[in-house]
């Protein structure tokens, strides 16, 4: 606690002087006795003690008077994040092949389309202060979830996707401009767009190289991933991926292009995009002061009703 006009105590010197006016300054008594010494072999009663109290409530009455004067206060210290943040959009690939089951944890065998949900898990979590999007495509783009902050939610729509759900080709042209649709009226300081696939654009109506030219007049950067498993009898299903398109897409909105050949390396991939892409904080710190007077002022109340009530009694009334 802290007083914000602590030179206002030096009132209380002013107490012992009010006590003496008050209490000290005896009017002539209305009895007159010749010889005292009688009345002092006397005991004396309890109101004669209690008496002896009505100074002491006055005295700590004026003092909670001063302290309440000077304005005590009590200090929160408090906390404001400002965070410049990034909106991003994710493009996860649902096509047949995504059920290739080539990636794999220390325990058991993963499909692509798991081992991503795996990692998508984790990067989501990762990006607190960002607005996060999903679309799964394949023949066709289909809105999983728009931007948000609400990333539990987020992370329950991304169960719903499944290998083959949106047909058995491949549109990711048509996958970028359903992302860039998202993007379009985003204030954000950055706006990008996470695009996975195990394939090459073989359906839509926009090609991917037109696409990503739309996206980097609107200032939309787009990371591509490839992910396929180099095992050697999954070598066909390795090789449909367009990497020289991907890494077209990338370059031209500024970005980059990786490619992950297991679930360790998928991961890196995200983890290293989060660090690309981070989020700008500012934490400022202030102090907001609570007032404390309140209590002082209804204590010095109480006591200075409680003196003049007892004042009116027989405690104030003793010869």
């Amino acid at each position: 606690m802290m007083l914000r006009y602590p030179w206002l105590l030096l009132l209380a010197l002013l107490i012992p002087a009010l006590l003496y006016l008050r209490f000290a300054r005896r009017r002539a008594p209305t009895l007159k006795f010749s010889d005292t010494a009688l009345l002092a072999r006397l005991p004396a009663g309890w109101a004669v003690a209690a008496a002896r109290l009505l100074p002491v409530l006055y005295g700590l009455a004026l003092l909670a008077l001063v302290v309440a004067l000077a304005r005590p206060q009590k200090g929160l210290t408090e906390s404001r994040v400002r965070t410049e943040a990034v909106d991003i959009v994710l493009l996860v690939d649902v096509s047949p092949s995504m059920e290739t089951p080539d990636f794999s944890t220390v325990t058991r065998r993963l499909n692509r389309l798991d081992a991503a949900k795996l990692v998508l898990e984790k990067f989501i979590q990762s990006r607190e202060h960002d607005r996060l999007g999903m679309i799964g495509f394949s023949a066709l783009p289909y809105t999983l979830a728009p931007l948000t902050l609400d990333h539990g939610w987020l992370l329950q729509r991304m169960l719903q996707l499944r290998p083959s759900m949106l047909g058995d080709r491949t549109a990711i042209g048509d996958a970028i401009a359903s992302a860039i649709n998202r993007l379009r009226d985003s204030r954000a300081k950055s706006k990008v767009v996470v695009l996975l696939t195990d394939g090459m654009n073989n359906w839509g109506t926009l090609s991917p190289e037109n696409a990503a030219q739309a996206a980097k007049a609107l200032g939309i950067k787009i990371y591509t991933v490839g992910a396929s498993g180099r095992e050697a009898r999954f070598a066909m299903q390795d090789a449909e991926v367009d990497e020289a398109a991907l890494k077209k897409i990338a370059n031209l909105t500024g970005a980059m292009y990786f490619r992950a050949a297991d679930l360790s390396g998928l991961q890196k991939i995200y983890a290293q995009i989060d660090r690309m892409e981070k989020t700008d904080m500012e934490v400022e710190h202030f102090t907001r002061f609570q007032e404390m007077a309140q209590p002082w002022t209804l204590g010095a109340l109480l006591l200075l009703g409680l003196e003049m009530l007892c004042a009116l009694t027989r405690l104030g009334r003793l010869p």
